[in-house]
């Protein structure tokens, strides 16, 4: 199995799926005036994706654990396929609304299928997950330029659907001449099954109420302030339509930015609870500001952080500790999370719908409750997977303190080749003992504990002896190397 060609696959099936995801809002007047409908008709249809999604993720998700991961793929694939190429073309109504229920059946396999297998890759993959919400920001980015443009060039609105579909057909080539990984394999990070084991059956269960909980509520916050903010922003503080759209904008340009550094973090083991923790308290204080603040310098600013935080890949992350704690049936676990995000985005348009009829300001300010509550299921959740720390565990914490020691012993050691070279132009002793006084004492003055200190002296007295022994072999070897010219 070739993990590289695999992947790439996988993440561009994502990037047509974040094409997928909004190509039906973006050429809203084009079907309206094709099927020669009002626009209400054209919402009623895409509609339908969420209806396909709220009904197929759990069946898919369990399916995928009996059948295989690259079954679901092709079947994800396949139904976009026929989604892109089919509403491209038709005009009837009804028909549309059957591929756009088809869209949603594609979402719910394609995830089925995808975020199961980077888990099963085994090592650190499962933060590759989090990569997938920056390919489908790329698509949900790049489609409008292109649908502007075509518009611009007064061209047929379905070569946007068309170009969908070609990635789609190449990409389903190079996929299926790849091999998936064996499925539902346990994690093949042994820390992970240790916290399994070692929470009890009542905390695991805590902790999947937690994190299904958080399924509903990352989506909810998502999907309620990209719907109301621009109008929040422009009837409640009369900010302009352009300041307004900006505020969405700079959503997505912190939610790029939150994929890239949450992926970094997750590469460098920062545990996904705290994560989780964080993120979340992060994008409930941007939320405060973005609700009560009038002034647009502080909005932008908090809009960024609030898609860094929010949106920048804390769904995935909480998806990946889920599925460690059911590691044999990952894509049931992948079904009941995003189904719970289904629901969240079938109600929460209806719940703020009636809240705006009676201000748009309290529709929006809803979301505060929903990052209240989104606090509380990580919080539940991290209590839950807690487990008290093992010798495994703080040696692998040594192991990686040692690797940035040695790091830093490198770059001291090229330091001190170059202090021993300036020695031998200025001919001065290799010995400096008031230098290394000097040294010692800034060891203890920057010591936090002072019982380590005496063991930190002994320990950079080691590093200087060593060094002087280093700086002689070189002053040797330059030496002999000028006797033997």
């Amino acid at each position: 199995m070739h993990q590289r060609q695999l992947s790439i696959s996988l993440y561009l099936n994502y990037f047509v799926h974040g094409i997928g995801l909004i190509i039906l809002t973006q050429n809203m007047q084009a079907l309206g005036q094709h099927w020669q409908t009002p626009l209400a008709t054209v919402s009623y249809v895409i509609s339908g994706i969420g209806i396909g999604r709220l009904f197929a993720y759990f069946i898919l998700g369990n399916l995928s654990d009996r059948f295989g991961r690259k079954v679901f793929v092709n079947i994800g694939m396949a139904s976009y396929l026929i989604f892109f190429l089919g509403m491209a073309v038709v005009t009837n109504i009804q028909v549309a609304y059957g591929l756009a229920i088809l869209a949603g059946v594609a979402n719910s396999a394609l995830d089925s299928g995808t975020y199961t297998t980077f888990i099963e890759m085994g090592g650190r993959q499962g933060s590759a997950n989090v990569l997938l919400k920056a390919f489908m920001s790329a698509g949900e980015f790049l489609l409008p330029l292109l649908v502007a443009n075509l518009e611009a060039q007064q061209l047929w609105y379905g070569w946007s659907f068309m170009l969908a579909a070609v990635i789609l057909l190449v990409n389903g080539v190079l996929l299926n001449r790849q091999h998936f990984p064996v499925r539902n394999q346990a994690n093949a990070s042994a820390s992970a099954l240790a916290v399994r084991q070692q929470i009890s059956h009542g905390r695991r269960w805590l902790a999947t109420i937690g994190l299904a909980g958080y399924g509903y509520t990352s989506m909810a916050i998502m999907i309620l302030y990209t719907q109301w903010i621009s109008l929040f922003a422009t009837r409640t503080f009369h900010f302009s339509a352009i300041l307004a759209h900006w505020l969405l904008s700079l959503y997505s340009i912190g939610s790029i930015s939150g994929v890239l550094v949450i992926f970094w973090l997750l590469r460098r083991g920062v545990a996904e609870t705290k994560l989780l923790v964080a993120m979340n308290v992060g994008s409930l204080v941007a939320l405060l500001v973005i609700c009560y603040s009038p002034i647009a310098g502080l909005s932008m600013i908090a809009a960024l952080a609030f898609g860094f935080t929010a949106a920048g890949g804390v769904m995935q992350v909480a998806l990946n500790l889920f599925i460690k704690l059911y590691p044999q049936v990952k894509g049931r676990v992948t079904g009941i999370y995003f189904t719970f995000g289904s629901i969240a985005s079938f109600t929460i348009p209806l719940i703020t719908g009636w809240l705006s009829q009676q201000n748009v300001a309290l529709a929006m300010r809803f979301d505060l409750l929903i990052g209240v509550a989104g606090i509380g299921c990580v919080g539940l959740a991290a209590w839950a997977i807690r487990s008290p720390k093992s010798l495994s565990q703080e040696r692998q914490r040594i192991n990686h303190i040692d690797q940035q020691i040695v790091r830093l012993l490198n770059e001291r050691f090229d330091t001190v080749t170059s202090i021993g070279e300036l020695k031998q132009q200025q001919q001065l002793p290799v010995l400096d003992q008031q230098r290394e006084q000097r040294v010692l004492h800034q060891v203890a003055a920057k010591s936090k504990q002072t019982a380590h200190t005496p063991y930190l002296q002994a320990i950079y007295q080691a590093i200087m002896r060593n060094s002087r022994a280093y700086q002689t072999d070189l002053h040797d070897l330059h030496k002999e190397e000028i006797n033997h010219d």
